[in-house]
C-alpha cells in the first residue's frame, strides 16, 4: 500500500493532538513519538514487506520487532544493493491513535535488508501494536505483548500466560492449517523449537510447495548464504506463517535442519560421502551462513559476527512471578552421535555409553542449573529440541536387540540423568519440559532412572507433533506396542496427525490442548483438539483433564 504524502506521519501527528489535551494546571503531557516524513526511495515499491512483520523475546519493558526488505523473497530478496532507512512505530491501538515508540533503523544491505528494533520503555503485561514503513509503502501490522513485571517469589504468581509449543515445518509435505490456528487462538507466546526450514532439494507432490533450487542441486543440502536466505524467504512467505508471526510474539530456537540434517557441534551428518560430506572447516563456513540467515529471519536478541560459525541463542525469560522460560540449543554445542552410524536409529547401548557426551555443553548445562536453582517462579520451563523421555523399542516387538534413536536425548543418557538430576536437586517448582523434532505428540513423565519406573517423576514433558513434516517411526500400533512393553512413562502419545500443542498456564494448573490437523493437503483444514492434559502446582506429572 503507498501512502503518499501522510505515511506514518499523520498517524504519528494525530498521536501527538490527543497526547496534548489535558486538563489546566495538571502535568505536562509527554508528546507522542513522531516520525520524519514519509519519503520515496528509489527501489522501494509495493510488495517490499512480502515476508510480514513479527515480533519475539518480550520482556517486562520490551520487545524485538523484526521485519526484512524483500519483493522477491525466494530470488535473493529484489532490493538495491545498498542501506536502506525503515521507520517503525508500535502503538496500545490497532488503530495508531496512540503511539507510545517509533524511531528509524537501517536495513543493511549486508544483513539482507532484515530490520530488529528492541524496543524498551514499554509497560509490562499489556498488548501492542506495530508496523514498519519503507519509503512510503507500510508493512502489516502485528500484534505483540510484553512479559509481566518481575515478582517476589512463588506465593506472588497470579495471572494467566497462553503459549502455542510448535516445530518441524517441512514446506513440502504440505499446507499450514496449525498456523492459521495459532493465529486465530491469539496466544500470548509461541514458542518454536526447531526445524523452521528444511535443507532437502525440490521435490513435493504440490506443485506450489516445491523447494527454492540451491546452488549446488543434488546433495539434499543448503550450503551457501544465498542458499539458505532463499529457503527462509520461500518459508516466510506463506500467509499461514505469517499470520502465526503477526498475532503473537515469538521465542525461537534452533534444531538441526536449519543447517543441515543430525549435525552436531562442527561435525555435518554421519554417513555423509563424496561431495556431500564436509570436513569440520568446511562445515564452520556451512554453519556461518546457516546462522546468520537464522538471524536474518527471526525475531530474535542475539549478538551477530558475520563469518563467525557461532551464535549463542540459549537464554531464559521471565514471565513475572509466574513462569521462568529456558530456552536451549542443543545443537552447536552437542558431541557427536555415539557410534557415528548413517541413521539415527541404532543400539541403546550406545547411548547409555556415552558417558563424555553432551547435547549442551558444558557451560550451558552450568548455566541452566544455576537459572533454576536461583528461580523463586511458580513454573519453570524448559524448552529443548529433541525428546527428552526414553523412547526404546524392538523390532519386531518382543524380541531383537533394544534399539533407540541415538539423535535425541537417547544418544546421550549420561547427559540427560546430569540435567534431570539437576532438575530433582534444585528443587525448582513444577518443572516442564517443552520438545518437539519427533513429529509425533507425546506427554511423558520424566525420571531420572528410567528403567526405574517405580521412582518418581521429576518434570512433566510435552512434546508436539510437527506443523506438517512426516512421521517416520514405522506406524503408531508398533509405537504404542513397544510403549506398553518399554515405555511405561508415556503417557499419551499420536502419530498419525500434524498439529501443535496450546498450553495455558495458571497459578494452579498447566493446561495442554493436543491439537491436530484433519488435512494436510487443504490450506483451509479444520483443526481440533484430540486430548487435553494437565498438570497441577505441587504434583508432579500429568493426568488427563
Amino acid at each position: 500500500m503507498l501512502l503518499g504524502g501522510l505515511g506514518l506521519g499523520g498517524a504519528a501527528a494525530a498521536a501527538v493532538g490527543l497526547a496534548a489535551c489535558g486538563g489546566s494546571g495538571g502535568p505536562t503531557p509527554i508528546p507522542a513519538p513522531t516520525l520524519r516524513a514519509p519519503t520515496p526511495v528509489p527501489g522501494v515499491t509495493d510488495g517490499v514487506f512480502a515476508l510480514g512483520v513479527a515480533s519475539g523475546d518480550p520482556l517486562p519493558d520490551g520487545v524485538i520487532l523484526w521485519t526484512r526488505l524483500a519483493p522477491r523473497p525466494s530470488e535473493g530478496g529484489g532490493m538495491p544493493s545498498r542501506d536502506v532507512p525503515v521507520d517503525w512505530q508500535i502503538a496500545a491501538d490497532e488503530n495508531f491513535r496512540s503511539v507510545v515508540r517509533a524511531g528509524t533503523q537501517t536495513a543493511q544491505a549486508a544483513f539482507a535488508h532484515s530490520v530488529h528494533v528492541d524496543v524498551r520503555g514499554l509497560e509490562p503485561g499489556r498488548e501492542y501494536f506495530y508496523r514498519f514503513r519503507a519509503g512510503t509503502v507500510l508493512s502489516p501490522v502485528g500484534r505483540t505483548r510484553t512479559a509481566a513485571a518481575p515478582q517476589a517469589g512463588t506465593d506472588a504468581a497470579g495471572g494467566a500466560l497462553t503459549l502455542a509449543l510448535a516445530s518441524c515445518q517441512d514446506f513440502q509435505n504440505g499446507y499450514w492449517p496449525a498456523f492459521d490456528a495459532i493465529a486465530a487462538d491469539a496466544p500470548d507466546l509461541v514458542v518454536h523449537v526447531g526445524d523452521y526450514i528444511y535443507e532437502y532439494d525440490p521435490d513435493s507432490r504440490f506443485p506450489d510447495r516445491l523447494h527454492t533450487t540451491p546452488q549446488q542441486p543434488g546433495l539434499d543440502q543448503l550450503q551457501t548464504l544465498a542458499d539458505y536466505r532463499n529457503r527462509y524467504g520461500q518459508y516466510k512467505a506463506d500467509p499461514a506463517l505469517q499470520a502465526a508471526h503477526h498475532a503473537a510474539p515469538w521465542v525461537v530456537t534452533w534444531d538441526d535442519h536449519e543447517v543441515e540434517n543430525n549435525y552436531a557441534g562442527l561435525v555435518d551428518e554421519a554417513g555423509d560421502a563424496g561431495d556431500r560430506h564436509q570436513d569440520p572447516a568446511t562445515f564452520a563456513r556451512q554453519r556461518a551462513a546457516a546462522y546468520q540467515a537464522y538471524y536474518e529471519h527471526m525475531p530474535i536478541r542475539a549478538e551477530l559476527n558475520p563469518g563467525s560459525p557461532d551464535l549463542r541463542i540459549y537464554r531464559r525469560l521471565a514471565f513475572g512471578g509466574l513462569l521462568t522460560l529456558n530456552v536451549m540449543d542443543t545443537r552447536q554445542y552437542r558431541t557427536p552421535v555415539p557410534g557415528n552410524s548413517p541413521e539415527a536409529i541404532g543400539p541403546a547401548a550406545l547411548g547409555a555409553g556415552n558417558t563424555g557426551g553432551t547435547m549442551a555443553g558444558a557451560a550451558q548445562e552450568r548455566w541452566l542449573r544455576a537459572g533454576l536453582d536461583a528461580s523463586r517462579t511458580r513454573w519453570n520451563v524448559i524448552a529443548q529440541q529433541t525428546m527428552m523421555a526414553q523412547l526404546d523399542g524392538q523390532l519386531p516387538v518382543g524380541s531383537g536387540s533394544m534399539l533407540t534413536n541415538l539423535d535425541q536425548n537417547d544418544g546421550y543418557r549420561p547427559y540427560r540423568r546430569r540435567l534431570l538430576s539437576g532438575v530433582r536437586d534444585s528443587r525448582v517448582r513444577n518443572p516442564v519440559v517443552l520438545s518437539g523434532d519427533l513429529h509425533c505428540a507425546w506427554v511423558n513423565d520424566l525420571r531420572v532412572d528410567f528403567d526405574r519406573p517405580e521412582t518418581p517423576a521429576v518434570a512433566t514433558e510435552f512434546v508436539c507433533t510437527s506443523i506438517s513434516s512426516a512421521f517416520f517411526l514405522v506406524n503408531d500400533d508398533f509405537v504404542r506396542e513397544n510403549n506398553a512393553r518399554l515405555n511405561p512413562h508415556v503417557r499419551y502419545f499420536r502419530g498419525d496427525r500434524r498439529g501443535y500443542t496450546r498450553i495455558r498456564v495458571t497459578p494452579t494448573e498447566l493446561r495442554a490442548d493436543m491439537r491436530v490437523v484433519a488435512d494436510l493437503s487443504r490450506r483451509d483444514s479444520p483443526v481440533s483438539t484430540d486430548a487435553t492434559w494437565v498438570v497441577e502446582d505441587g504434583v508432579p506429572g500429568a493426568r488427563p483433564a
